[in-house]
């Protein structure tokens, strides 16, 4: 009798671990990564595509794993000749093709229905380096459906790739990063 016992109480908590575990696919489709850079004249907005994207974590928090995946030639912000300098002289994206966060923990809960506020650390790769980063998240759930906002800025100067500034047009030394993802 205890032994069955025993079991049973083995299988309720291994069912509520398992239950916590949840694993996301971000389709690019459903997916927006955007970028905006002040300059004295005006904004620049423009946005990114996915490639790919995946999330493992705990609800309650703790451990995560995963990659989401950016093609940094994809960069537009409606000027093709900036586009072009942003890509091939800032970027350098014939070398450093892709631009990726790898997290690996999750601080806070995120519920299995409505709002929550969490942090995602872990590895931000862009330019051939990898840089730690903390970002805040906002995350909706509903019915397995996980919608996702994640805003930081990216010191790209300090982080070794050029400031496009010329002569009268002088640009932000960071830039902006909104990241709008619904993870199945």
């Amino acid at each position: 009798m205890r032994a069955i016992a025993a079991a049973l109480a083995c299988a309720m908590v291994c069912a509520g671990a398992a239950a916590q575990d949840v694993a996301l696919h971000f389709a690019p489709a459903d997916t927006k990564v955007e970028f905006t850079l002040g300059d004295v004249l005006h904004t620049v907005h423009g946005a990114f595509q996915l490639k790919r994207g995946e999330f493992h974590f705990t609800a309650d928090g703790g451990k995560a794993s995963g990659e989401l995946v950016v093609d940094a030639a994809s960069g537009a912000s409606g000027n093709a000749a900036r586009d072009r300098r942003m890509t091939n002289e800032i970027l350098e994206t014939a070398r450093f093709p892709e631009i990726l966060f790898r997290p690996d923990r999750l601080d806070g809960q995120v519920a299995a229905q409505g709002h929550s506020q969490v942090q995602v650390h872990g590895q931000f790769l862009i330019h051939g380096e990898g840089h730690e980063m903390l970002i805040p998240a906002e995350v909706d759930a509903n019915a397995g459906v996980y919608t996702t906002t994640l805003r930081f800025t990216v010191p790209y100067q300090k982080w070794g790739m050029k400031n496009p500034s010329m002569l009268l047009l002088r640009v932000a030394d960071k830039v902006e990063i909104t990241v709008h993802a619904v993870g199945r």
